[in-house]
């Protein structure tokens, strides 16, 4: 068919144009996935531009509070050693994600705007282990120590090993989601980091840094792991969004049999996270304990399950209920003058 635009003849295939009911999220072999347009699965597109929106630098923090009371004697070994075993964890485990996502996720979501997304995430992951290096450049700490901690510390080392095992196979020659097999082991590993590293994982070492700024600690790195925690939120909702929208395209994978697998791996995460925090605080403080997030990861264990379509297995309490607040945060400190503004990114351009 012949078409007319700005007076020049351009010849239209229409088999060529984009179908909106043939983009599916994984196993897309009809439409190109370079085209963006038009949206289909509108929730990755604003997930894309919530994380736009969200941007931030950690060089943006000022650090000058938290070096003080670092070279003082105002935290105990305690706090000393919580803060290094949270600094240990995270700053390997951004990494993992963001590996996750470029070299085994991006691969096999054939949707465009799902890829937008990742995209995104990924710099936001890479910012994330940025932060990691300037906390740790700031406060004068053995850049070994704390970078090395996923080979020398046998509970942070369990946890990186385990979600370490769900990309394995992904990454093999041969690989394919075309298969029943490999299509649930692609879900799997979804599940793996979305649910499990960040729906888990994180959210106690979030809880732990941000008891120290409630009591006016370690107010930079406090901060920064607020806006690591508003990426992370977003990071978890894409993540249960992809994972729904599989379910809901392929319903025959998810099986009674793959069921008590994703739950059998959710039970594991939660162990691990359990002896995690077992290590951290040996004797408890800030008002924590181990027992406070033994209930506390079962209690969101169960958050996440359920946002999966899966029974809940613990019915504990959430002995953190000031975190939903942390959460739901929409205003932010500026950075310069430490009041409470919009932080949302912005600029122009002037010819």
């Amino acid at each position: 068919m012949l078409m007319f635009e700005n007076e020049e003849k351009v010849l239209v295939n229409q088999n060529t144009r984009v179908k909106v009911s043939e983009k599916r999220l994984i196993n897309c072999s009809r439409v190109d996935v370079n085209q963006l347009m038009p949206l289909k699965y509108k929730w990755a597109w604003e997930h894309y531009l919530n994380g736009c929106a969200n941007h931030w630098m950690p060089t943006e923090v000022p650090m000058s509070k938290d070096i003080e009371i670092w070279k003082s004697n105002k935290l105990s070994q305690d706090e000393r050693h919580l803060i290094m075993r949270v600094l240990g964890f995270f700053s390997t485990a951004e990494s993992l994600v963001g590996n996750n996502i470029t070299l085994a996720i991006f691969k096999y979501v054939t949707n465009p705007e799902a890829r937008q997304y990742l995209l995104r995430q990924g710099f936001e992951e890479a910012i994330h282990t940025h932060t990691f290096h300037y906390i740790v450049e700031s406060l004068g700490l053995d850049e070994g120590e704390v970078f090395n901690m996923y080979n020398e510390i046998p509970v942070i080392q369990a946890k990186d090993a385990f979600e370490m095992s769900l990309t394995a196979d992904i990454l093999q020659d041969g690989f394919t989601t075309e298969t029943f097999e490999g299509a649930q082991k692609f879900l799997e590993n979804l599940i793996g980091y979305y649910i499990i590293m960040e729906g888990l994982f994180f959210y106690s070492g979030f809880v732990m840094m941000l008891s120290f700024l409630r009591q006016n600690k370690m107010t930079g790195i406090g901060e920064q792991f607020q806006y690591i925690l508003r990426d992370e939120t977003v990071h978890l909702n894409f993540g249960i969004d992809l994972i729904n929208g599989i379910k809901q395209e392929n319903p025959e994978f998810w099986t009674p049999i793959f069921q008590e697998r994703i739950i059998g791996l959710v039970k594991q995460g939660v162990e691990l996270e359990i002896r995690y925090a077992e290590e951290c605080l040996p004797n408890g403080l800030l008002g924590l304990t181990a027992s406070m997030f033994r209930e506390y990861v079962q209690h969101i264990a169960d958050r996440r399950l359920e946002r999966i379509g899966l029974k809940s297995l613990y019915n504990s309490k959430n002995p953190f209920p000031w975190m939903s607040e942390a959460i739901d945060l929409g205003k932010e400190k500026n950075f310069f003058e430490t009041r409470v503004t919009e932080y949302q990114s912005a600029s122009s351009l002037k010819w």
